[in-house]
């Protein structure tokens, strides 16, 4: 069965889109099969990954979640062989509304993906900055949540609302939602704070952090603007070396996991250091 995760942050311009592209062609580079779901009403990974909005204005994930079309029929193959995605349009803005009232409004994205679960090894839910029924929906149908944190001043601005939110999520409708990781983003070497942030961060989270940290790179820039992921505009460029360690680092971390020890890693989730103040287990399950 896929691991579904959730790239998650509520604070725009973090790299999130940018992590949720990169991450899922490398992981396709290195052998996994998988599909990349656009859930942000701008569709900047459907159009990062080479989708042109003409080919897909009549079939989405709009279309998937208001339950006209089945996940299969929304799904699109990419110039990567083994990452295929299911695109977004800005009328994913209207699923918000449309599905206020519907009965189990908040599975409606989980029980689609568990009819093709079987057929990938990896599925990435791209979420939009907001904490809104898209974002729920994709933190009720993930098994883990991955959180991509910018490495400047107000980095751990927001952060402690998005653990509440998937906190309540876990509570509430997703008993083995946990923390995945996470992922350091914008690394200036130059810059002295970079470094302190860094520093900071992992002493905060510890193991919750990922080794690879993602720098800023003119290539991973450039790259959306001619529709190309990192790998296949500059294989050789920094971003993409470190796109590809994370890939690596993400797999190690998911085929090392016993059952024993995802459920530890799921009663640790509480452990979360925000600050100087340990996020108590109350304040994690809401």
């Amino acid at each position: 069965m896929a691991r579904t995760i959730c790239i998650a942050n509520q604070k725009g311009g973090v790299g999130k889109t940018t992590t949720s592209v990169n991450l899922s062609a490398a992981l396709a580079h290195i052998g996994k099969r998988v599909l990349l779901i656009d859930l942000d009403p701008q569709g900047n990974a459907s159009s990062g990954l080479g989708l042109k909005k003409s080919e897909f204005q009549d079939l989405n994930i709009y279309h998937v979640l208001i339950g006209e079309k089945t996940i299969v029929e929304g799904t699109y193959t990419t110039r990567v062989g083994s990452l295929k995605v299911v695109p977004s349009t800005s009328d994913l803005v209207g699923a918000e509304i449309e599905l206020v009232d519907t009965q189990h409004r908040e599975f409606k994205l989980k029980q689609e993906i568990q009819s093709i679960a079987s057929e990938y090894d990896f599925v990435i839910l791209d979420c939009p900055p907001s904490l809104g029924l898209l974002t729920v929906n994709a933190l009720t149908a993930a098994d883990s949540f991955l959180v991509p944190l910018q490495c400047e001043y107000y980095a751990l601005e927001g952060l402690s609302q998005l653990l509440n939110t998937a906190g309540l999520i876990k509570k509430n409708l997703n008993p083995n939602l946990h923390i995945e990781g996470i992922v350091l983003t914008m690394f200036d070497t130059r810059n002295n704070l970079s470094h302190q942030v860094v520093a900071e961060i992992k002493n905060h989270f510890g193991e919750k952090v990922f080794n690879a940290v993602i720098p800023r790179n003119v290539r991973l820039s450039e790259a959306p603007s001619h529709g190309l992921n990192i790998l296949e505009y500059d294989i050789k460029s920094i971003g993409a070396v470190k796109y590809l360690e994370l890939a690596k680092e993400l797999v190690h971390r998911v085929d090392s996991l016993s059952v024993q020890e995802q459920n530890q890693l799921i009663n640790n989730d509480k452990d979360i250091k925000l600050n100087d103040n340990s996020i108590t287990e109350e304040e994690i399950n809401g």
